[in-house]
């Protein structure tokens, strides 16, 4: 069970890998104006704010690798538990504020890894 909740962590945060490069690099070319569905005018204005957004997608991704590779599995499940309720709570915030696919790209893969890494 550890295997598959660690397994679904590291998805979690490759996915949050891809939103920094999405929303650092990407954000107005054209995967990430079709992606977020902006034209380029909006996308340029906002490109400072989506970059900002990207770095702290970055974050939570370096933190829940650093859960994964932690040596003392108790305080490994502590970061990987911390860095998942930080991104389910975004993923959450995004949903009701943005965009509800934002629940089941960012929260749900989240909140699916946290109840795996609880049952572990």
């Amino acid at each position: 069970m550890i295997f598959i909740a660690n397994f679904l962590v590291a998805v979690v945060a490759a996915l949050h890998v891809f939103f920094l490069v999405l929303e650092m690099f990407l954000w107005t070319k054209p995967l990430g104006l079709k992606i977020f569905r902006n034209g380029i005018e909006k996308a340029r204005d906002s490109a400072v704010l989506a970059a900002n957004q990207g770095l702290y997608n970055g974050f939570l991704a370096a933190g829940l690798v650093w859960g994964l590779f932690h040596p003392n599995p108790a305080f490994a499940f502590q970061i990987k538990a911390f860095f998942l309720l930080c991104v389910i709570v975004a993923g959450g915030y995004g949903a009701a504020t943005v965009n509800r696919r934002i629940l089941y790209v960012q929260a749900a893969p989240a909140a699916l890894a946290l109840v795996l890494l609880w049952l572990a």
